[in-house]
């Protein structure tokens, strides 16, 4: 059962932060390239394929270990601190 409840807290806190990141993209006071970079990791995840396949072996799935988190990490550089704050609480969200 604890790997049960470990597997629905991951998937609240992704929902959580998926709302997050969705709330940023959304705001007006973003910087454009921050938004770019974020419908840049929805394109990327809503996307069919991969740009490695999966099936090369450790390389494959690199890929979306790499690309997805780094997208983020800089759309979310770019994002002024009050901006990611005012959504962060207004969501609830800690750390």
């Amino acid at each position: 059962m604890a790997f049960r409840k470990r597997l629905q807290e991951i998937t609240r806190s992704l929902r959580q932060y998926l709302a997050l990141y969705t709330a940023i993209y959304r705001d007006p006071r973003t910087p454009r390239l921050a938004r770019w970079l974020l419908g840049a990791v929805l394109g990327y995840l809503a996307l069919p394929f991969d740009l490695i396949p999966d099936f090369l072996p450790v390389i494959g799935h690199l890929d979306d270990v790499l690309i997805v988190p780094g997208l983020i990490f800089l759309a979310l550089r770019l994002v002024p601190p009050e901006i990611y704050d005012d959504h962060r609480q207004r969501l609830r969200l800690s750390g």
